[in-house]
């Protein structure tokens, strides 16, 4: 008889390592959402180090004493590798591989690991290996043998052990070629903005931490059929879809791809067209899960994200979404109940996006808000102009409509530049 084997790819075990550089910091917390990292590129966590110094180690990132104290763990967890919480520099890469002889990542790594694995639009996939090959063109020398490592596991996903041969010339052209190509990408996207612009639908941009939510409730609102999972970076790929106020006024929803601490510069560059959705938005809806006891610390992160973007001076909705999840952890006493606040938002609104709760009153604050850049119109249409009044229902809010013998009677709220189009020439 045949002997079967288990084809299963067996998880990578990894140690998560951080430096913490003053006390009460926030090192424990970013290890545990690491960790989330870590499952969601498909591996497991088998332990978590962290040291305390004034700042990592210039050569090593560890002091000698811990990197003797990760080496017993290594071999006492029979660990695939060490994932520190920083991004390492070459030398300090190459130093612990010396040091600690198995393969040694970083954060930026590990996310541009997930990034890969969700990339599945054409500009999704070259901003994921732009950014993986600017990253790697700095570290051939210092990724040593892990540029020779055979298998798969973080790190060698995207462009994947085609690419590990290759010298720095071979990447900065590769590099150039992707340029020109997401530069083509980038064009198109500004087209459809411009296009976007002169049509006088409202834009709404979807932002928030990982995780919030964001994915939930644009398909709560609009069936977009986006993936919705409990992991990190589950959806990558920007999705806008129209969505119908009660009023019968139109918008258009834009997810964003999720926020997260310690987010490499390289792909935010990468990125940059794609996270920039926000700038040109009307409105932001920013999503935050309540039930997230460092909710207030994400939230910091992503108004930090958005400055660096230039996303300034837009109103601001936050939704404190998963009530259904925060209500629960009280009950479990996980959390201590407190009234979740955000002082920089226009408009606050609590949310369980999964169960639809909340979703009425939160179309009540979009409404009310666009409904402040608009003009109030009174007018009676002669039978000739009811063309005019479709435009009005989809652009504009139409609060009364009465057919007299004259003509039909509007009153509505429109955008400016509708009520300035309905009676061009007039």
């Amino acid at each position: 008889m045949a002997e079967l084997y288990n084809m299963e790819e067996v998880a990578e075990r990894l140690i998560l390592v951080g430096v913490a550089t003053a006390e009460n910091d926030d090192t424990k917390e970013s290890l545990e959402e690491l960790a989330e990292l870590v499952k969601t590129a498909g591996a497991e966590t088998v332990a978590m180090v962290i040291q305390n110094r004034e700042k990592p180690h210039p050569g090593t990132y560890l002091g000698k004493g811990k990197i003797e104290e990760v080496l017993l763990l290594v071999q006492e967890l029979n660990a695939d590798g060490i994932v520190c919480d920083d991004e390492l520099s070459p030398a300090q890469m190459k130093n612990l591989e010396d040091a600690l002889g198995c393969q040694i990542m970083d954060r930026t790594m590990v996310i541009l690991d997930i990034f890969a694995q969700h990339a599945s639009t054409r500009e999704g996939k070259i901003q994921v290996e732009l950014a993986q090959l600017k990253y790697r063109s700095s570290r051939l020398i210092g990724m040593g043998n892990v540029l020779s490592r055979l298998g798969g596991g973080i790190g060698t996903r995207g462009p994947g052990e085609k690419k590990l041969e290759m010298d720095r010339r071979l990447i900065r052209d590769r590099i150039s070629q992707l340029g020109r190509e997401l530069d083509d990408v980038v064009k198109a996207r500004e087209v459809a903005r411009a296009a976007r612009s002169k049509n006088p639908i409202p834009v709404v941009s979807i932002v928030g931490y990982t995780n919030a939510g964001k994915s939930t409730l644009l398909n709560y609102l609009t069936n977009a059929g986006v993936i919705e999972e409990d992991k990190l970076f589950a959806t990558l790929d920007p999705t806008t879809r129209n969505l119908t106020l009660p009023s019968g006024q139109q918008i258009l929803l834009t997810d964003t791809v999720g926020f997260v601490r310690k987010l490499p510069h390289h792909l935010i560059d990468a990125f940059r067209s794609t996270l920039e959705e926000a700038k040109y938005a009307d409105i932001i809806l920013h999503v935050v899960d309540a039930s997230n006891p460092d909710c207030y610390k994400h939230m910091h992160v992503v108004y930090e994200t958005l400055r660096n973007l230039g996303v300034e001076d837009k109103k601001v909705i936050t939704i404190f979404n998963k009530q259904d999840i925060y209500r629960e952890k009280i009950a479990n006493g996980e959390i201590e109940e407190e009234v979740r606040k955000d002082l920089k938002a226009d408009e606050t609104v609590k949310m369980a996006a999964k169960l639809g709760e909340g979703t009425g009153e939160l179309l009540e604050i979009l409404e009310r808000i666009l409904r402040e850049s608009k003009v109030l119109l009174e007018y009676v249409f002669p039978y000739t102009e009811t063309a005019k009044i479709q435009v009005i229902r989809k652009y504009g809010q139409l609060l009364e409509e009465e057919y007299q013998a004259e003509g039909t009677y509007v009153k509505a709220y429109v955008p400016k530049e509708i009520y300035l189009q309905l009676f061009k020439g007039n």
